[in-house]
């Protein structure tokens, strides 16, 4: 992990920025260390759960093309009132989401868990939208206390103190309910943790903008996919075979006319797309707008008369609330954030923290094991390596990973990283004094890692009026 050569740190007090998974994990563990004075967790929206946080509105369209880390984040919804008159109680906004109505998770609740904290018993094995959210409800009972809900973070800005050997984070916020209402403090630390499900990707193909100019409504992006109802006897194109893509075909193709999933990389294994139901295609290689809702594609195969494409080509980071300088040093296409020392410590200012940005991944035990990192850090009890060390570990990674700084290439890549960052925080940990270990993947964990795509669609296959609560329903054993 590094020599112990770093700097300290003198935080007693700490924002995070987002009540979803990865920023209540991240609290539990501050609290756990029982050093930190304050710790105010910040969330827009009324309740705690971040993306899971289903709603039937759909965002606003994009741009067509939208390649822009910097494009504004979506306005709420319009709040609403609960009565006429001077009496009435203004409600919390809504701020959609990318969930949609069918959704269930794609890992298994033993891996989508906290390490500490099972999913009941009667969960689905891959547990529901609605399951997930109660869950991380529940989770967050014991820190309630913490939340500031129904503030949104506008900017969040560095000030360098003792000539620059102390740095101070200047955060303000506003109220989402009381116009007017706004908060302005000063924090030792900052921990971004708001997701990076908000910003689309959709790539700039030749004839793009003139196509949807020429057809407005028929290219959309997966953030504003619902349910496949909309689609019913229709030509669609599925662009991106990931999790998403996969996904939204299996249930579009229920409807509709005819399905294409249009690949880039590698092609869909067979089991996979005769399960999807779709038929694969090249990646589009261009939009023909002077045709009838036409596309060629890569193969020069031309696919006339299309009537939806919906891209599912993932997210861009996004940090609307950090000043200019430092949100332009750390993002360039996007596609991954720089600066960082094991995902997490801004080199330069190591008391910026980021949880969950991994890809790919298990995201509620990393934001664990990655949240008792922080806190191990910040509490002075771990020291990071020099900023040499850290640079040099950040290079390595670029010339892995190019843009991709945070997608792990292979399955259990994500149990490996959780187990290095196990066994650099508990050379820190103390039994007198806490609680919460970090997680840690054995043997068995790291088979469920490794059968996750078999158990998946053998769940979806079943289907039934009761799924499968565990992978042994599935006829799937652990090799112990």
């Amino acid at each position: 992990m590094g020599s112990s050569i770093g700097r300290d740190f003198a935080v007693k007090t700490v924002a995070i920025i987002g009540a979803g998974p990865c920023g209540l994990s991240t609290a539990k563990y501050l609290l756990d260390r029982g050093c930190f004075q304050s710790i105010v967790i910040f969330e827009q929206q009324a309740e705690v759960g971040g993306i899971w946080r289903y709603s039937r509105e759909t965002p606003r369209p994009p741009p067509i093309p939208q390649t822009d880390p910097f494009y504004p984040p979506d306005p709420p919804l319009p709040p609403e009132h609960d009565g006429g008159g001077a009496a009435a109680t203004r409600k919390a906004p809504t701020y959609t989401t990318p969930m949609y109505e069918r959704l269930h998770a794609n890992i298994p609740k033993t891996l989508m868990q906290y390490h500490d904290e099972p999913f009941p018993d009667d969960s689905w094995i891959f547990p529901s939208r609605q399951d997930i959210l109660q869950y991380v409800v529940r989770y967050a009972e014991e820190i309630r206390h913490l939340i500031k809900f129904c503030f949104r973070v506008d900017k969040v800005s560095l000030r360098q103190e003792e000539g620059g050997r102390r740095d101070q984070w200047d955060v303000e916020a506003a109220s989402t309910v009381t116009p007017g209402e706004t908060f302005s403090g000063t924090f030792d630390a900052v921990v971004v943790a708001n997701g990076h499900y908000a910003t689309p990707f959709i790539p700039a193909v030749e004839g793009i903008e003139a196509f949807h100019a020429a057809h407005p409504g028929v290219i959309t992006h997966s953030k504003s996919y619902r349910s496949p109802g909309p689609l019913a006897g229709k030509k669609v194109v599925v662009v991106g075979n990931g999790p998403s893509g996969l996904d939204v075909a299996r249930q579009v193709s229920e409807v509709a006319a005819r399905t294409l999933l249009s690949v880039r990389g590698t092609p869909t294994p067979a089991d996979k797309l005769a399960h999807v139901r779709a038929d694969e295609v090249a990646e589009i290689d261009a939009f023909l707008p002077g045709r009838t809702r036409a596309i060629r594609l890569k193969d020069g195969t031309v696919e006339e008369g299309v009537d939806a494409v919906v891209y599912c080509t993932g997210f861009l980071f996004s940090y609307p609330f950090l000043v200019p300088d430092l949100a332009h040093g750390l993002l360039t296409t996007g596609h991954g954030v720089h600066g960082l020392y094991q995902h997490v410590f801004l080199r330069r200012h190591p008391t910026l923290a980021f949880v969950g940005l991994l890809v790919k991944a298990v995201p509620f035990q990393i934001s664990e094991a990655q949240g008792a990192a922080v806190a191990a850090v910040w509490a002075g009890a771990l020291r990071l390596p020099s900023e040499e060390e850290m640079e040099a570990w950040e290079r390595r990674l670029a010339e892995a990973k190019g843009e991709a700084l945070h997608t792990f290439a292979k399955h259990g890549d994500d149990g490996l990283y959780i187990n290095e960052l196990h066994d650099w925080v508990m050379t820190a940990w103390s039994s007198a004094g806490q609680r919460k270990k970090p997680p840690y993947w054995g043997e068995e964990t790291m088979w469920e890692r490794g059968i996750i795509a078999d158990a998946k669609m053998r769940f979806e296959k079943q289907g039934g009026n009761r799924p499968a609560r565990t992978l042994a329903e599935l006829g799937l054993h652990t090799r112990r």
